[in-house]
């Protein structure tokens, strides 16, 4: 009679989930779907082009981008990620019994990184040309 009882409760908590997530989905169906009837449809030639800046479009529409700077910012977020994980670890290292643990694998830790930067280094991505 415990486990029905358990395994109730355990559905009953999933089923409120279920009931908002579903309640989610209906409300952005329901505002999309009232823009959709609400919003007025009258297309032009001027609103058929391609906008940005108020600058009418010349030339083609593909444009070569510089990869360097979104390498530079992939590099940024990985370095910002690794060092969020060194907040735990810190908290970890001051906890009696964990020391020498925790060191020995924020060292592998921060020497995969120290390899990751190295190679970056030696393909040469942390060169601004």
């Amino acid at each position: 009679m415990h486990v029905t009882n358990v395994a109730a409760s355990y559905y009953q908590s999933y089923s409120v989930v279920g009931l908002l997530a579903l309640v989610g989905v209906l409300f952005v169906a329901v505002a999309f779907g009232a823009g959709r009837l609400l919003r007025p449809v009258v297309p032009t030639p001027e609103k058929l082009l391609t906008y940005e800046c108020g600058v009418d479009p010349v030339g083609e529409g593909w444009a070569h981008t510089q990869v360097r700077y979104y390498v530079y910012a992939f590099l940024y977020v990985i370095f910002a990620v690794d060092s969020i994980f060194l907040f735990p670890w810190a908290t970890v290292f001051a906890a009696p019994g964990y020391g020498a643990t925790t060191l020995v694998e924020m060292f592998i830790f921060l020497g995969f990184l120290a390899v990751g930067l190295l190679y970056a280094y030696k393909k040469g991505v942390l060169t601004w040309t």
